[in-house]
């Protein structure tokens, strides 16, 4: 049996899917060559930033070339520094700024007939179409200077939000091959603008290098805390977690001070034989924790356990010692593995009174003794 041909076929969920693949945007292609790509968070951030920046603009320079003048966003991309600069003109005015704390420079293009009729606005022409094209003057120079100055100010406000960036100009280049911003694959995020003075139109664009741009970029879009409560909680949690570092345990040593010994003199010791150690009698021991000494101590006793007196509670170097205790003259021991004498439990530590003497301020120990 078979169906009639009048009968319409029922649309298939591939045919739908065209439709809809039909109707929707542009297919944008994908470049392998340039895997990081600037994601739609990211440039909804840079869009809200920069649209702050061209109504600044706007003021800017409608109240400095007394003119009607207007600033709109065009596009924000992300481009490699060579291709960026082939874009350009090859004679414009290119600014050359710091990006601090962001490492690497930015640049401020402005075209060069758009400089020169803001020259004429300002030093009280009509600001004609037809301009010279050739580089600024010293003085011409010291005009647009204090214009380009201003719209950095004014980006450095609408950024931050997104990073505390303080932009200084460092330098000025009318040729894009010879400003020396970044390496030529190195990426950039590229925001186009365009000026219109008087009803004409320019191209006006901003480069920021991608790596120093991106991070601060992550930490915008980074979700805040959503209610008081959360943010009550995370401070608990901090305050939890920094009362239970200070109640970790660590094994804590007292040590003398390191000695030298020759290996033939160590493997002909025995019981009774006397080593002189190469800590002085009048010098305190260390307290260490994993090697690393933080304080000083006196040996004692307390009951009939051995006990230590702190005295000092900072790392002392050999040459304080030397002053301490009056030995400045004798030349420091070589650095070798400490002896310990004994590990004391934490406790036992603190601001313990001195106990009878024990024998430990005699440098001249027998390895019975030690025992």
């Amino acid at each position: 049996m078979s169906l009639p041909s009048s009968l319409p076929a029922a649309p298939g969920p591939t045919s739908g899917g065209r439709s809809r693949r039909r109707g929707g945007a542009d297919v944008v292609p994908y470049d392998f060559r340039r895997p990081i790509q600037l994601s739609r968070e990211h440039q909804r951030i840079l869009q809200l930033g920069f649209d702050g920046f061209t109504r600044q603009a706007t003021t800017v320079f409608t109240s400095a070339l007394r003119s009607v003048c207007s600033v709109s966003m065009r596009t924000i991309d992300q481009r490699s520094y060579a291709e960026y600069v082939d874009s350009l003109d090859q004679l414009t005015y290119l600014t050359l700024f710091t990006t601090e704390p962001m490492p690497g420079r930015g640049v401020l293009h402005l075209p060069l007939n758009a400089v020169m009729s803001c020259v004429d606005h300002m030093l009280g022409g009509p600001g004609s179409r037809t301009q010279p094209h050739r580089p600024l003057t010293e003085i011409e120079s010291g005009v647009v200077r204090g214009l380009v100055e201003r719209l950095l100010r004014e980006m450095r406000y609408s950024l931050a939000a997104i990073v505390a960036m303080d932009p200084e100009v460092t330098g000025v280049e009318y040729s894009p091959q010879f400003a020396q911003v970044a390496g030529p694959a190195d990426v950039m995020v590229v925001m186009e603008m365009e000026l219109r003075i008087d009803d004409v139109p320019f191209g006006m664009s901003v480069c920021l290098p991608f790596s120093g741009l991106h991070p601060h970029l992550a930490a915008a879009a980074a979700p805040a805390p959503v209610s008081n409560r959360e943010r009550a909680q995370r401070a608990e949690a901090a305050q939890v977690l920094q009362r239970s570092f200070t109640d970790v345990p660590v094994d804590v040593s007292v040590r003398f001070r390191s000695s030298t010994v020759d290996p033939a003199l160590l493997s002909s010791l025995g019981v009774g034989d006397v080593l002189r150690l190469g800590h002085p009698a009048s010098a305190p021991l260390d307290i260490t924790v994993d090697d690393e000494a933080f304080a000083h101590a006196t040996p004692g006793t307390q009951g009939e356990r051995l006990a230590a007196l702190i005295v000092a509670a900072r790392p002392t170097s050999p040459e304080e010692l030397a002053e301490l205790t009056g030995d400045a003259h004798r030349p420091a021991a070589p650095p070798a593995p400490a002896h310990q004498v004994t590990d004391l439990p934490p406790d036992v530590l603190r601001d313990l009174p001195p106990g009878p003497p024990t024998g430990l301020d005699d440098p001249n120990l027998t390895l019975q003794e030690l025992r």
